[in-house]
């Protein structure tokens, strides 16, 4: 029985010292320079809209570039939004009809949520994300594979996933009265830079 509660009397020291000793959360932003688009196309050509304002609440144990980029995985939560009406597609009938398309009346912003993240061996770092995207007022799961690097102090992320619209409850934009249509598949891409 003594020797019982001298493991859990260790046991609990180790606990305490571990949670007073574990990295405090850091607030990161992201810098200038970081991006996120959509590529898409048409019937006509194939066609861009870029976000022109990208909001973020990231938060990070100390040294997150440090770690990820040498295997570790760190804690933290990652929150990423865009509105819909920031979309610049540098076409404003194609502006007017991704906003339409996208109901960005009703749902306004386009968000993703991370839930976790893996990482791969090699170099440069590699990995997936996990987490919910909310697009249209809907949310799904998605995995998205990404690439880490060091840029300039910052960790640099990037990525892309394909998206079907349809899935999405997104009816593919048509212009000049259908006769361009929109392809149902778009790609999302993005470069983040994320810096203390």
């Amino acid at each position: 029985m003594r020797v019982r509660i001298s493991h859990l009397t260790i046991a609990s020291a180790v606990l305490l010292l571990t949670a007073a000793t574990a990295s405090p959360m850091e607030r990161i932003t992201l810098a200038p320079g970081s991006r996120l688009w959509f590529d898409g196309t048409s019937t006509l050509r194939s066609w861009t809209c870029t976000a022109d304002k990208i909001e973020s609440k990231i938060d990070a144990e100390s040294g997150v570039a440090d770690a990820v980029l040498n295997g570790r995985k760190v804690a933290g939560t990652l929150e990423v939004e865009f509105p819909v009406e920031k979309l610049e597609c540098k076409n404003g009938t194609m502006n007017e009809h991704m906003r339409k398309a996208l109901v960005a009346a009703k749902h306004p912003d386009i968000t993703f949520n991370l839930s976790g993240y893996d990482l791969s061996k090699g170099t440069p770092q590699g990995g997936t994300v996990q987490g919910s995207l909310t697009m249209n007022g809907q949310s799904h799961q998605v995995a998205v594979p990404v690439q880490f690097v060091r840029a300039d102090g910052a960790l640099r992320v990037t990525g892309k996933l394909p998206l079907n619209m349809t899935e999405w409850g997104v009816k593919p934009p048509k212009l000049m009265m259908g006769t361009i249509k929109v392809g149902n598949v778009v790609t999302v891409q993005f470069d983040l830079l994320l810096q203390h």
